[in-house]
């Protein structure tokens, strides 16, 4: 069984910063894209920004330059880095990866989430 684990969220004021992280474990093989996601009550869920196993990244349009996304595959954690956040950022951010538990069997993770919240 895998898990994702996000932690970082809090409440932060406008123009500061937040590190989300979101770790995976359990029996893995390899992860490969992995998804930040973000939602707010009574809205879609939205892409925020993703990550390929080979390291390639897109953004959405709303955060480009002030959000960045890595990955540690030592630890089997990807991270987002949130700069510069605006009132409009908050919401309850949730990771997705597809991981491998073989070669050859892989599906789709969701975490928990983690809530952000950006005062102004």
């Amino acid at each position: 069984q895998v898990q994702l684990v996000e932690s970082g969220g809090g409440l932060v004021q406008a123009g500061g910063s937040l590190r989300l992280s979101c770790a995976a474990s359990g029996s893995i093989f390899s992860i490969d894209t992995v998804r930040w996601y973000r939602q707010v009550p009574g809205k879609q869920r939205e892409l925020v920004a993703a990550i390929t196993g080979g390291g390639s990244t897109n953004y959405a349009d709303a955060v480009k330059g002030r959000f960045t996304i890595s990955r540690d595959n030592a630890k089997n954690t990807v991270y987002l880095q949130m700069n510069s956040l605006k009132p409009e950022d908050t919401a309850v951010y949730y990771c997705n990866a597809v991981v491998r538990t073989t070669p050859i069997v892989g599906r789709d993770y969701w975490g928990q989430g983690t809530q952000a919240t950006v005062s102004s």
